[in-house]
């Protein structure tokens, strides 16, 4: 894993609050994952601010936990149920996830729903910028993701057994009504630019109604890498997954070029040439050549909607920080976030003819 951020990689001891019992586990996936053999140690990622997510070391092999956390959810959040579903299914056509081995639904085992993976072993880089590799290598690794992400949305979802993972059509309004309802249930201050947003966005929605897989969280730091290639090796956090429009998804990775180092290592303002980083029209390019799309219609609009819907989602991992429920501690840093989304999301909504 890269280790440019030591808040967030690797692993740590679990903290009180997110302990379960570790001998109920091992009897569970005794019975359940084949050839499972203990003794089983487990500790927490440091990563993950929504669901709290563990490595499973037995003699033999490594795996990876993820549960719901304990406490009050917000409706509908926190659906690992749908990660492991979705993993599932993609992993027998190819696409880049971990294996699967188990998915539990019943709370009494370690208090929470669970499921369990494969530990893909590799490079994750929480840095858009890739400080950790030359210059020379970096052109291929943001390639290789608009390529995954193409693949993704050309999956045929009824071939993948996913024809009711998600309502086709009507994308934009669903999830702008889900957003803004988890927004309004999370909400702990006045922000007039979300207000807005919440009343503009619904009555422009864009004319093409797509349908595709969609991630929903697609960026660098959701992807395991190869050691030493430019390869992707499992696609991670399918938490937001579902039937949706694949430019919405699309556009949603494209936003690291429009946030600043300070967001999310964001690359705006950066000399990507001298960084052996693509332009953004150079990615867009890269995805409708692979898509067979003619252009990214509808631009303006779906980055805000994107930038609306993340800082919803922040809002929401703030809220939680703030009632003790956040996977990480880094929880409560992300209210100071949602303001200037919210400001930048309005400034694409304007350019999309808002007033």
């Amino acid at each position: 894993m890269n280790a440019a951020n030591p808040d967030f990689t690797g692993v740590t001891a679990t903290p009180e609050r997110l302990k379960f019992d570790e001998a109920a586990l091992a009897r569970y996936m005794e019975a359940h994952v084949e050839g499972f053999k203990g003794p089983l140690t487990v500790e927490k990622f440091k990563g993950g601010q929504s669901n709290p997510t563990y490595l499973l070391t037995t003699p033999a092999r490594r795996y990876v936990l993820r549960r719901k956390p304990p406490g009050k959810l917000l409706p509908s959040a926190h659906a690992v149920e749908r990660e492991y579903r979705v993993m599932s299914a993609l992993g027998p056509l190819g696409f880049p996830v971990p294996r699967t081995f188990a998915n539990c639904e019943d709370d009494s085992v370690i208090g929470t729903a669970f499921f369990i993976m494969d530990f893909v072993d590799g490079r994750i880089f929480w840095d858009a910028s890739l400080p950790a590799v030359a210059p020379e290598g970096r052109r291929a690794l943001f390639m290789e993701l608009v390529d995954v992400m193409a693949a993704l949305h050309t999956t045929d979802y009824r071939k993948a057994g996913l024809e009711d993972f998600g309502k086709p059509g009507n994308y934009f309004a669903r999830q702008i009504d889900r957003w803004g309802k988890q927004y309004a249930a999370a909400r702990t201050a006045d922000i007039p630019a979300m207000d807005r947003l919440i009343e503009w966005l619904p009555a422009n929605i864009p004319a093409d109604d797509a349908t595709s897989i969609v991630h929903g969280d697609f960026r660098f730091d959701n992807v395991i890498f190869d050691k030493t290639a430019p390869k992707a090796r499992a696609v991670l956090d399918w938490e937001l997954s579902t039937l949706g429009h694949p430019l919405a998804d699309f556009t949603y990775f494209l936003m690291v070029w429009h946030f600043p180092p300070t967001i999310r290592g964001g690359l705006a303002g950066l000399d990507l040439k001298a960084l052996g980083i693509p332009s953004l029209d150079e990615a867009a390019q890269r995805y409708c050549e692979k898509t067979g799309r003619q252009s990214l219609a509808d631009f303006d609009y779906c980055l805000a909607y994107n930038m609306f819907r993340l800082a919803s989602i922040a809002q929401g991992v703030y809220a939680r920080a703030l009632a003790g429920n956040a996977s990480s501690p880094e929880g409560i840093k992300m209210g100071e976030s949602v303001p200037p989304l919210a400001a930048m999301a309005w400034s694409y909504a304007e350019k999309a003819g808002a007033r």
